[in-house]
């Protein structure tokens, strides 16, 4: 049985997939659940035309993704954190504070798509974070902690 999926479904496949199931499994459980649709010839078709519209509008998306993560590239933020004397930060620097830093400089992002590589930061220094702009597009700021 053809599906064409609607979602993303772990160790299936993506949103807007076309794969092969079972056909209990997309009968019983993917189709009821809303998680799938039959794919008929019609169903087809309807899906091509969907992801060729969708393919501009992407495009777009993805290019102001790009220009935003050009600009992002060259610049280094300053966070400020109460340590004791010997340099350990009191609690640690998150995503959070990134975010607001950000913010401040004028670039609206969201903190849930700023990760950073070390898992948490506990002494002044310099550090680095990845931002991801796009499913595709990623940018790299510098950010130094200091002590207030």
């Amino acid at each position: 049985m053809e599906i064409i999926l609607l979602q993303d479904i772990p160790k299936l496949g993506h949103k807007d997939d076309i794969v092969k199931v079972k056909e209990g499994y997309g009968r019983n459980y993917l189709i009821p659940k809303g998680m799938a649709v039959m794919a008929t010839a019609s169903a087809k078709k309807v899906h091509a035309e969907n992801l060729k519209q969708r393919a501009f509008k992407e495009e777009k998306i993805k290019q102001e993704a790009l220009e935003l993560a050009g600009k992002l590239n060259g610049i280094k933020l300053a966070i400020g954190a109460k340590t004791s004397s010997t340099g350990k930060i009191f609690g640690s620097v998150n995503t959070i504070q990134i975010a607001e830093s950000l913010n401040e400089k004028g670039f609206n992002i969201d903190r849930k798509n700023i990760s950073i590589p070390e898992d948490q930061i506990k002494e002044v220094g310099t550090y680095k974070a990845v931002i991801k702009l796009h499913r595709e597009v990623k940018a790299e700021i510098e950010f130094e902690v200091f002590a207030e």
